[in-house]
């Protein structure tokens, strides 16, 4: 039913405006408000469709990670994110712990987390 339909994905946030400068300004993502749909804005990501990014009053982040940006580097893409003010998400739990920069090497790909202004969790993770 759905194979050919191109698909899109969408989340919530608690404050519009400040999702506009994160994800824009900070992350550096082509954004298009959509007029016809008042306070409601696309995300351009390359070779994706638009992710749409909604307000909802009564928002409660995502308790899991919501986008994953490839990196061919994810130390330099921490590095480059801290620059800008981003704050990467440190774990320090048994069997799951990060170094002090928040990236994860303890398998498969390494990969870093942070969370936009609304609390839903974000990463990037290193390609190849």
């Amino acid at each position: 039913m759905f194979k050919h339909n191109k698909a899109f994905s969408g989340f919530s946030v608690d404050d519009i405006a400040k999702a506009k400068q994160f994800y824009g300004d900070t992350l550096g993502i082509a954004i298009n408000k959509m007029p016809e749909m008042h306070g409601i804005l696309k995300l351009h990501i390359a070779g994706s469709n638009p992710i749409v990014i909604y307000a909802k009053p009564n928002h409660v982040p995502a308790t899991f990670t919501i986008l994953n940006f490839p990196v061919n580097n994810v130390a330099d893409a921490v590095t480059q994110l801290t620059q800008r003010g981003v704050q990467f998400i440190i774990y320090n739990e048994p069997n799951f712990k990060t170094d002090q920069q928040g990236i994860f090497h303890g398998g498969g790909p390494k990969i870093a987390w942070f969370t936009d202004p609304a609390g839903n969790i974000l990463s990037v993770i290193e390609e190849g």
